[in-house]
């Protein structure tokens, strides 16, 4: 884990001050306390927690925990445990938990996660995702496996005539790109969550790619990007499709873009999640690699270029990864948890700070027109619109430390999405930072957010150079 000794700045009696959310607990804190607290007990022993999938990918984390814990510290493990396997879970991904140093920690682990546990939602969704139970096994510390990550070699493919699109939960996105030039570019509002029929989505998708193929002499390759989870262009779990009846779901909504794919002849196509387009547009645009970006905007997604600028097979679906371990942390109505990303950096972050704020707005009001209405009174200097960007800022800034811990080599996190647009951007950035270099200077990581055009439409662009045209 990154070597974070340093006492942070700006709190009362541990707990960071956020203007709006005072009993906010960044995990990466949380973790560093109970490190500290662990080795002064002279009690210590290693562990060490990884998540493997069944194509061989592995990410892990090393840390300790209290040896021949009392009820409290044996409690305390596991929470310790549980909080950063949630992390490894959605970061990486996998269908096998390795415990290695703790069989005691491990056996806890298998009944909360599991059908009828506490994270019965993440055992569900990994069985999904990876067509396989989702595991836990307990090895000895010195057995523990090695981190392997492949890369699985998409985008920057620049040649012929390109289309990509983007499908966020209020809009979807194209984009017409000829030799690496932008030629056209559009946004149009959906609403897919709430639609039953796959079909329904299909004709969205297919839409925005005539938009976009209208612009160009002939299409050579597709690409998309969209929140969720998909490998090898299925959808495993999203967001976008939660309104389509399980019994529909595997035969319909899982190979939509399959289906997509053959209305367009079969011309090359890739799908990849919209948090990973992100990573790579900034990734582009700045010729930099070791790139984390965050897309906030429905939700909140992520992707990763290493340092090598290759995508990587990891699910970074930061939404369901911890951030905040207050007790009184908000519950993410999905997996049914508390502290989440989605719930700090997205639309649901901002409107539900606004009440705090002292803003009022229609009951029942869509999160994107509360959103916009936030956003033209941060254009106008209004502090209480100010003071829920800064407040989303400062709790980023923790959360970026804490990323750092699973995601090797970070030289820039990259935030873009509708909540970044307009000045509430530059102050989430510029809150960020601070507590970057306040806080955590070791980490020499800078948050950083591109010009509007590419923050709106910078994941079509990426996504277009995903597919390979092949000769």
């Amino acid at each position: 884990m990154a070597n974070l000794e340093t006492p942070c700045a700006g709190e009362k009696d541990g707990v960071p001050l956020l203007c709006l959310e005072p009993g906010f607990r960044p995990a990466v804190l949380e973790r560093l306390c109970f490190r500290t607290a662990v080795r002064a007990s002279r009690r210590s022993r290693p562990l060490k927690l990884a998540v493997a999938t069944p194509s061989g990918q592995v990410i892990s984390v090393e840390t300790v925990v209290y040896g021949a814990p009392n009820e409290v510290e044996a409690a305390a493990n596991v929470r310790h445990a549980e909080r950063l396997v949630k992390s490894l879970l959605w970061i990486g991904g996998g269908s096998r938990i390795v415990v290695a140093g703790a069989d005691d920690v491990a056996a806890e682990l298998a009944k909360i996660y599991a059908p009828g546990g506490e994270r019965a939602f993440d055992f569900a969704s990994m069985t999904r995702i990876y067509e396989t139970p989702l595991a836990v096994e307990s090895v000895p510390f010195e057995d523990a496996p090695a981190a392997s990550e492949p890369q699985n070699g998409l985008g920057r493919h620049f040649e012929g005539c390109r289309v990509g699109f983007d499908l966020g939960a209020s809009d979807r996105k194209c984009a017409a790109v000829q030799d690496g030039k932008l030629v056209f570019s559009e946004e149009v509002v959906w609403n897919p969550s709430a639609q039953a029929d796959p079909a329904w989505h299909r004709a969205g998708i297919n839409d925005s790619i005539r938009r976009a193929a209208a612009h160009l002499p002939r299409v050579d390759a597709i690409g998309g990007s969209a929140a969720g989870v998909y490998i090898n262009n299925r959808v495993r779990m999203a967001s976008l499709f939660r309104s389509v009846p399980p019994d529909r779901f595997d035969q319909e909504a899982a190979p939509v873009f399959e289906f997509v794919h053959d209305d367009w002849k079969g011309v090359p196509f890739a799908v990849v999640n919209d948090g990973e387009a992100a990573a790579l547009a900034a990734s582009i645009q700045l010729d930099r690699n070791g790139i984390l970006g965050v897309s906030f905007g429905s939700s909140m997604a992520g992707g990763y270029v290493n340092g090598a600028g290759c995508i990587t097979g990891r699910l970074n679906e930061l939404a369901f990864v911890p951030v905040d371990h207050s007790a009184s942390a908000p519950r993410d109505e999905w997996s049914g948890d508390r502290g989440c990303g989605v719930n700090y950096f997205s639309q649901q972050g901002v409107a539900r700070l606004a009440a705090a704020a002292g803003l009022v707005f229609p009951v029942g009001m869509p999160l994107p027109e509360v959103l916009l209405g936030v956003q033209a009174l941060a254009e106008k200097g209004d502090e209480r619109a100010l003071s829920i960007f800064r407040s989303i800022g400062t709790a980023f800034g923790y959360t970026v430390a804490g990323f750092c811990d699973f995601y090797p080599l970070v030289n820039t996190v990259v935030i873009m999405g509708r909540v970044t647009s307009g000045a509430g951007g530059d102050v989430i950035s510029r809150e960020a930072n601070r507590i970057l270099a306040d806080v955590f200077p070791s980490l020499e990581t800078t948050v950083s957010v591109p010009d509007d055009s590419l923050r709106r439409h910078g994941q079509a662009i990426a996504a277009a150079t995903l597919a390979e045209i092949r000769t």
